[in-house]
């Protein structure tokens, strides 16, 4: 086995202490090296770690470490300048999502590392939630035939904002946010998108942006989906963070329902199943299904990086959902439906 990667963490903010604990589990990869401008948070997350190499500027700690990748923990607004400058210094590059504020900046963020040639990620992790990756070997095995119809949702009145108040400020919010998750999980279970039509409603009025939004998906190959996302739904059970699919086939369906329940029912019946996600040491519930996604992520970047291929999630193929976002918001400000363009790269 070759000697473990050596990473760097930049943002030790409300997330990324599930990115720590999950690099600690990740086999052939270490966190060598943190970074934050937040002088007590840096020493706090430092400490709490065992990371001892610690720093308040990205500049420097790319001068000084010996890098092969660097995850960026951080919110939108510094993640192109921060993924630039691990592509000047020849450093793979893991990027939180949203990855960009604009279609433009994620396009030249991606040509930045092309032309490094390193590679990017962005870190898009519902889709390698277990549940999610049950449905998706359904649909693979054939059992249900071809996919026409689906419906991804996530309905919570969970609050968001005590953990991260910065959700409640800005103009928009649940499909920068949440719906770009489950977007993504609808590419990833259904295939790309032609067309999108969107509607959005803010029903809280303590926060700026919109908490409700529901948005009909056009795929290729004649595929229908329904994604909706709210934070404004108050259920007997809250399912949060439970992302509930179902999907028609033209042999079957496959349903995956609240307490991770998966049924796949065909012409010969149903079959019910468990694929609740595992518990791992350091997660805590109801958070487990995202944390232990965020190890599995960890776990595929490795692989990718140690066979030199391009990540599932990586920058490329996330500007097809950062234009879907997009297309959303245009298509609920104007009431038409949006068609997608292709993507620039």
């Amino acid at each position: 086995m070759p000697d473990a990667l050596r990473g760097a963490l930049i943002g030790c903010g409300f997330f990324a202490n599930n990115h720590l604990h999950a690099w600690h589990d990740a086999d052939g990869a270490g966190i060598v090296a943190l970074c934050d401008t937040d002088a007590s948070r840096l020493h706090a997350v430092g400490a709490r770690f065992g990371i001892e190499r610690l720093y308040a500027d990205a500049e420097r700690m790319f001068a000084e470490e010996r890098l092969d990748f660097v995850d960026i923990a951080t919110t939108v607004g510094s993640h192109r300048a921060l993924v630039e400058m691990a592509a000047r210094h020849k450093v793979a590059a893991i990027c939180q999502k949203p990855f960009a504020a604009t279609l433009a900046d994620a396009e030249a963020m991606v040509a930045c590392c092309a032309r490094a040639g390193v590679t990017l990620m962005v870190h898009e992790n519902f889709r390698w939630q277990t549940p999610i990756l049950a449905v998706r070997r359904v649909i693979d095995s054939g059992r249900i035939g071809a996919p026409f119809w689906g419906r991804i949702s996530f309905r919570s009145a969970y609050d968001v904002f005590s953990g991260q108040p910065y959700l409640a400020q800005g103009a928009r919010f649940i499909i920068e946010d949440l719906g770009i998750h489950i977007l993504d999980v609808a590419r990833f279970l259904l295939g790309e998108v032609a067309s999108v039509t969107a509607r959005t409603r803010r029903v809280n009025p303590a926060i700026r942006g919109e908490d409700v939004a529901t948005m009909l998906l056009g795929h290729d190959g004649d595929v229908t989906s329904v994604v909706d996302c709210s934070y404004a739904t108050r259920l007997e059970r809250d399912p949060f963070p439970e992302t509930l699919v179902e999907i028609d086939g033209t042999r079957g369906s496959v349903r995956l329902s609240q307490g991770y329940r998966l049924t796949v029912a065909d012409r010969d019946g149903a079959i019910t199943s468990d694929v609740a996600p595992l518990l791992l040491p350091w997660a805590t519930r109801p958070w487990h299904n995202i944390q232990e996604s965020v190890l599995s992520i960890q776990r595929h970047w490795v692989a990718c990086l140690r066979a030199g291929c391009e990540p599932a999630t990586s920058g490329r193929d996330n500007l097809r959902t950062l234009a879907l976002v997009q297309a959303s918001y245009d298509s609920a400000a104007t009431g038409q439906t949006v068609r997608l363009p292709a993507p620039a790269l």
